[in-house]
């Protein structure tokens, strides 16, 4: 079978490298010398590819080995994320899932029982057993379990509690804190909304506790055309995915300048290394594949569908794709295991899990059955959600199960162009 996509000729993208303009600043010299390691690591694949044409290859059994010792147990060096323990779980389910591999059945009986530790009787989930309910974990966590998706994971939530959770960090004007008391960001709003969706909420508590949440989001919109954590904040990849997704969640994408995001959006592609970078003027990073490769998709399906006719067809996505996969699988693919954030590096989940997601939204971002993979077609990944980052089948189920319970169903809101487009992946799968 012919390779998919043919790579470009990494020689002549290196006149796009940056352009000191005779002034050198800190951030110059930084983004000079990523492109050095870049530009090493594209002159080796060219001669390793003038050997192999069927290169690059994800080291899709290696990383699956990877995840399955990390879930196990990971090094002394993840203890610093001791409070962020759902979190690993989930960065670890998902990677597996993206390559199509599901841990055993014991593994993830042994692994909702922990997630049932860690939650909370305040409501909400902790980021480990013990510890205060975190918005932050509490996404995770409930993201974990959808991907699990037995019945027993589905069931683990308490929804009365989380409600109760929810309600306790909701600010008068629709904000949310990430824990009570504490930082009041964009990412809030995102991590309870979407948890609530996938927790199955009945429509009119879902209503009540997010009432306002659209409309302070829209005041993150910066002058850029990013979200900031908060008004007023500089704009962030991460923040501006959280805000988008969402305002798609709630229904709600016309409270937005949608053009203004997708232009700074689409300009965070780095012209050299074919990543994204988190801010203007900063470095590539693997982890912004998913970030910002995912808001381009949510953005221009909303566009869509607030105007037919707008000039933002979803048929091909307004960012690179072929150069976001080339940076990834060469740049960053560890061929012992993991993925890492740039060049010299060290691997960790985090970046593998969002390293995959980005690699799946680039692959499968044309909304046709027809994937566009680079390298060889064993490449391809499972697509992931570009809302929720989980397998549309498992956002499928938690709808269902939400429907099953009498909760939103998934077009309530006016969000069902996102869902209805990444909900079916079985001719894909096949």
């Amino acid at each position: 079978m012919e390779n998919s996509v043919r790579i470009r000729d990494l020689r002549r993208i290196k006149e796009y490298k940056f352009d000191t303009e005779g002034v050198e600043t800190v951030t110059s010299k930084e983004q000079i010398a990523t492109e050095k390691l870049v530009e090493l690591c594209f002159d080796r694949f060219q001669q390793l590819a003038s050997i192999d044409p069927t290169l690059p290859v994800i080291q899709r059994q290696n990383h699956i080995a990877y995840l399955e010792k990390c879930l196990k147990g990971l090094p002394e060096g993840y203890c610093t994320l001791d409070s962020s323990r759902p979190w690993l779980v989930y960065w670890i389910l998902n990677s597996a899932s993206l390559l199509k591999h599901r841990f055993s059945d014991t593994q993830l009986d042994r692994t909702v029982d922990f997630l049932k530790k860690c939650q909370s009787p305040l409501g909400g989930f902790a980021g480990g057993p013990g510890q205060i309910p975190h918005l932050a974990p509490t996404y995770a966590a409930v993201n974990a379990l959808a991907i699990i998706g037995t019945p027993k994971a589905l069931d683990a939530i308490n929804r009365e509690a989380l409600i109760q959770f929810f309600r306790a960090i909701r600010e008068p004007n629709g904000a949310f804190r990430m824990h009570i008391d504490g930082e009041l960001d964009v990412r809030g709003a995102y991590c309870a909304i979407a948890a609530a969706k996938l927790s199955a909420l009945p429509a009119e508590e879902f209503a009540s506790v997010f009432e306002g949440t659209a409309e302070w989001i829209a005041s993150c919109q910066t002058y850029e055309g990013g979200f900031g954590g908060a008004p007023d904040l500089e704009a962030h990849g991460g923040y501006s995915f959280c805000a988008a997704a969402a305002l798609a969640l709630l229904g709600r994408p016309a409270v937005c300048n949608l053009k203004a995001l997708l232009r700074w959006t689409v300009n965070r592609q780095m012209a050299f290394e074919g990543g994204f970078q988190g801010r203007t003027n900063k470095l590539v990073d693997s982890c912004y594949s998913f970030w910002q490769g995912a808001l381009v998709v949510i953005i221009q399906t909303l566009m869509a569908s607030i105007d037919p006719f707008a000039k933002t067809s979803t048929t091909r996505p307004m960012f690179y794709s072929e150069a976001l996969q080339e940076y990834i699988l060469i740049c960053c693919q560890r061929n012992n295991g993991g993925f890492i954030d740039k060049p010299n590096k060290h691997a960790d989940v985090y970046h593998t899990c969002y390293a995959l997601s980005g690699l799946s939204i680039a692959q499968h971002s044309e909304f046709t059955l027809e994937p566009r993979v680079i390298g060889h077609y064993a490449n391809e990944l499972l697509l992931t959600h570009p809302v929720h980052n989980i397998p549309p089948a498992a956002v499928s189920a938690c709808y269902a199960y939400s429907s099953a319970a009498g909760s939103v169903p998934p077009s309530e809101g006016g969000s069902a162009e996102i869902e209805d487009i990444w909900d079916d992946d079985s001719e894909r799968d096949n």
